[in-house]
């Protein structure tokens, strides 16, 4: 059964109902049938409130049609249609919803005396229509305004309409036990709005009451329809310092002080509130100022700050509390940490520049943009007001279309740490910046395209280079490796040609001044000066191949070459190829400890801060794509890196590795772990300096007079990754609470850095390394391969005769016969698992690897003899030679001698003077004497024809 409650419901309803459809007919269409006139802006703006508040009124209507429907389904079938179909419990919040817009669109009417300024042009019509107004209200004056009937009209059904809600909602929950579940929503909500509709109508009030008493100028800054005045200065007294306002304004979206014709306006959601020591102070912070609020009266300064804060959690949440201000659920304090957007108007770097973003207590601080009128934006990480973090700034540059895109890290407002710049000019900048300038390592490249395409890796200082530092000129196809001042080549140098041309000397504001040397390609040797141009000029001396040398005054005359005048002296004897092949450029000049200074000070920086996350990628670099993909990328304002969080979280896990993995076994598999992971810091440093390696020594710079170099680099580069690894650990240490380590002794250092580091970074760097060995050795090595060539054409069974090896030595049941077949015409059968073995040297790259290949093949040659001899048999020096020889010569090894030089080099010294120095001398000996002349110009004796045994 129905209740009486849910019949008087449906009768409300209904009457609300037809009300609505009168006000619409005898309110609405008149009002929007005048429009305005083309010149009255306040005309237009008046329609679009009268047309907004219209449409409320239509979706209220349409609500209440919706309403009626579920009553009467729920009157006529009452056991079929149950209590909770009816809409005001089904869907009470979207009724609440359109009662709120309703109320809304009014009040701003209200706000702005939309219908005091509508009625005024049909004025006699209004006055006409009071009789049928009073019909729909009750009590209505004879005496009062048009305007404010109409307003009346427009309200008072509505009051009266929510009023009855609320009675009868809670006569429907207390008469209808079915009604229990929804008990708590409708009738609450209903009487919220009550109160919600009794605060609008009264801060639109107070809001109309304010504009005649401002002037018409502040009235066309401050009047909008949507803004509420809160509170006034007027009825509330209170002194604002320093900026001594005559009159505050408190609105709902704004804080406004009035001097004089002055207006100072602060959004309310970039307003923080702070209490004041004493009661009668508070003080307010915003983007640009800081003022305080003072009163005589204690109490209308809590007000005052009552207010305030109030309207900035009402102004953060974007919308208007409900049921009433301060009231809600919401947290009555706004938080110190908020968004917004503000343009700075004080001179200094952001004059001009609007902030969208993150703040803390009036001062950007976060994650944030910046945009300047002339172009520049900023979009990174701020600090109490700075640019700090990282950031990726645009600046446009004269011609249309281009940017300088800077991707760096900030220091207080300033790039310091690592970066990546992109220039309008093609070129790019990968490095370390202080104080907005390139500062420490770093590299800078021109577009390959470019007219002089140039690539400079080294130090800078103060934005230009300085110290030590590689430049590539491609288009003159030179490499500059030396000392650089001011920008240009000044110090000790070496500069490296294509044509396989070397110069050493000293230079002074980029010219080559004083003695220096000049090495060909033919080992040809210049000792003297030069010209700018690196010709030769003046006096020096030349030393030739063959030994002959020229020693007098050089000159060069246009068009007819060098000119020479001195003495020839061709009575020098040769000098040894060794020593002349090996002459070699930058070692004494260009001590390897100070050569990458800036690679090493960046991690040693972030070691001794602590190895703190938040520095990672401003001192270690972030990971990124590769140039030509930055280059290519149209998304400026994209930077694919890790995220500072999660490698803060990772460091912490990576120093507890190093923690649990201190045992020299697990060590170096935890190293392995670390330089082969370009997100670890130790990988990161690895990486640099493969970088710094591959510009010094791949490409023009590959030349043999650079050889070593690029050795005791590698050697240098083991050992800072060492010391690197062992300042982590002194930090994981630390964190720990657990006592440092002891430092180690230089001895214990170097067998640490040759046993367990350069194993594992020689991979990195062994492709250029390789490659100077061959062309240091090529000599030499074309030599070898003659004699191999040769040596190739023999039979095993004569190959051994003429090498010397004992005839019991011989193993001659390796060689399987067939019926044609002799001894003499048999290859590659002996010794066989021996050779086999010793070509496996060439798929490693460790040199303790390479000679335990060569262990092993001596191992298989001993293991052949035995079972040739039938015992087991140790082989003295005399008999291990040529049978060594044997092997070498059939394992044929490319560039024995380069292998041979770089083990010897990279070796671990604690080797020395023991098996493995043993083996590697004996293979030495091996490839010394098969490039001797006998080895490479042997013929087959006349005498010897296969009908031999042998």
């Amino acid at each position: 059964m129905c209740s009486p409650e849910e019949a008087a419901l449906l009768r409300l309803e209904e009457v609300f109902s037809a009300t609505l459809a009168r006000i619409n007919s005898l309110v609405f269409q008149p009002l929007l049938e005048a429009g305005p006139e083309a010149s009255d802006p306040w005309g237009r703006e008046c329609l679009q409130l009268l047309q907004q508040l219209h449409s409320s009124s239509q979706q209220l209507w349409d609500v209440m049609e919706e309403s009626l429907h579920s009553l009467r389904e729920r009157l006529r079938r009452p056991e079929a249609v149950g209590l909770e179909s009816l809409l005001l419990l089904q869907s009470a919040d979207r009724v609440l919803q359109v009662h709120l817009e309703y109320i809304e669109s009014y009040t701003c009417c209200v706000a702005v005396q939309a219908f005091q300024k509508a009625v005024k042009r049909r004025s006699e019509y209004w006055r006409g229509q009071r009789k049928a107004l009073r019909q729909v209200l009750s009590g209505l004056s004879s005496e009062g305004s048009v305007g404010t009937a109409l307003l009346q009209a427009l309200r008072q059904p509505l009051a009266h309409h929510v009023q009855q809600y609320v009675l009868l909602l809670l006569s429907l929950g207390d008469t209808v036990g079915e009604v229990g579940r929804y008990r708590c929503l409708p009738d609450l909500l209903f009487g919220d709005l009550q109160s919600f509709m009794r605060q609008e109508l009264d801060q639109a009030t107070a809001t109309q009451a304010l504009w005649p008493t401002l002037s018409s100028r502040l009235r066309d800054v401050l009047c909008t329809p949507a803004r509420r005045l809160l509170q006034d200065s007027q009825d509330v007294p209170v002194t604002v310092t320093p900026l001594r306002a005559e009159r505050v304004l408190l609105f709902d979206d704004a804080l406004v002080l009035l001097q004089g014709h002055n207006i100072h306006t602060f959004d309310l959601k970039l307003v923080w509130v702070e209490p004041g020591q004493d009661r009668c102070t508070f003080h307010l912070l915003t983007p640009e100022e800081g003022f305080s609020f003072c009163s005589k009266d204690p109490q209308g300064l809590v007000v005052w700050q009552w207010k305030v804060t109030q309207a900035v959690c009402q102004a953060l949440r974007g919308k208007k509390d409900f049921p009433v201000l301060g009231a809600g659920l919401e947290p009555s304090e706004p938080p110190t940490c908020r968004c917004g957007a503000y343009t700075f108007h004080a001179e200094g770097r952001f004059c001009q520049a609007t902030y969208e973003g993150e703040w803390y207590w009036g001062r950007p601080h976060g994650k944030g943009t910046l945009k300047w009128p002339d172009g520049r934006n900023h979009v990174g990480d701020f600090c109490q007001g700075l640019e700090h973090g990282f950031g990726i700034r645009l600046v446009p540059q004269a011609s249309e279309d281009k940017f300088d895109c800077y991707k760096c890290h900030w220091w207080e407002g300033s790039m310091c740490g690592y970066g990546i710049c992109e220039y309008s000019t093609s070129e790019v900048y990968k490095g370390y910046f202080q104080e907005g300038l390139r500062h420490g390592f770093g590299v800078l490249e021109s577009a390959p395209q470019a007219p002089r395409p140039l690539r400079y890796t080294g130090h800078w200082e103060r934005g230009q280079r300085s110290g030590y530092g590689v430049e590539e000129d491609s288009d003159r196809g030179e490499r500059y490796i030396g000392m650089w001042q001011a920008d240009q080549r000044h110090g000790p140098g070496v500069m490296v040609t294509q044509a396989g041309v070397c110069y050493q000397g000293t230079f002074q504001a980029d010219k080559m001044v004083g003695p220096g040397i000049l090495l060909s390609d033919d080992d040809s040797l210049y000792e003297g000066t030069f010209t700018r141009d690196l010709t030769l000029v003046g006096k020096g001396k030349v030393t030739f191949p063959n030994g002959f040398t020229l020693e007098g005054s050089f000159g060069s005359v246009s068009g007819r070459g060098l000119h020479t005048q001195g003495v020839l002296d061709t009575a020098a004897l040769p000098p040894d190829p060794s020593s002349t092949c090996k002459r070699q450029l930058g070692q004494g000049v260009f001590p390897v400890e100070s050569r990458w200074q800036g690679v090493y000070g960046a991690f040693r920086d972030f070691v001794r801060a602590g190895c703190p996350g938040d520095l990672r990628e401003a001192l270690l670099g972030f990971h990124v794509q590769s140039s030509r993909e930055l280059r290519k990328s149209q998304e400026y304002l994209c930077c694919e890196r890790t995220c500072p969080e999660d490698q803060a979280g990772r460091m912490e896990d990576l120093l507890e590795e190093l923690l649990q993995h201190r045992e020299p076994e697990a060590l170096q598999q935890c190293l392995r772990k670390a330089l082969s992971n370009s997100l670890h810091p130790l990988g990161k440093l690895l990486r640099t300096l493969m970088l710094t390696f591959q510009a010094t020594y791949a490409g023009i710079g590959a030349n043999k007079h650079l050889q070593g170099l690029a050795q005791e680099e590698v050697k240098q580069h083991a050992q800072e990754l060492w010391a690197a690894y062992r300042g982590l650990l002194q930090v994981a240490l630390q964190r720990k609470g657990q006592a440092p380590e002891e430092d180690e002794d230089a001895e214990t250092r170097d067998l640490r850095v040759h046993s367990l580091v350069l194993p594992l970074v020689l991979p990195s760097f062994y492709s250029e390394l390789f490659t100077l060995y061959l062309l240091l050795h090529e000599r030499e090595d074309s030599l070898y391969s003659q004699g191999i060539t040769h040596l190739s054409l023999f039979p095993d069974a004569r190959l051994l005769e003429f090498l010397d090896v004992q005839k019991h030595l011989w193993p001659l049941k390796d060689l399987t016969l067939t019926t044609n077949q002799r001894y003499s015409l048999v290859r590659d059968k002996c010794f066989l698992s021996a050779t086999e073995c010793l070509q496996k040297m060439i798929t490693t790259v460790d040199p303790r690897e390479k000679l335990e290949v060569l262990e092993r093949t001596y191992g298989e040659i001993e293991a052949t003899v035995s079972r040739v001899l039938g015992r087991e048999h140790k082989l003295p020096m005399d008999d291990l030679l040529p049978l060594l020889i044997y092997v070498v010569s059939r394992a044929q090894i490319q560039h024995l001698g380069a292998e041979i030089h770089l083990i010897r080099d990279m070796m671990d010294p604690l080797h020395t003077g023991g098996l493995y120095d043993f083996l590697l001398t004996a293979l030495e000996s091996c490839y010394e004497h098969i490039q001797k002349e006998d080895m490479r110009l042997h013929r087959l004796p006349s005498r010897w024809s296969s009908r031999e045994p042998w």
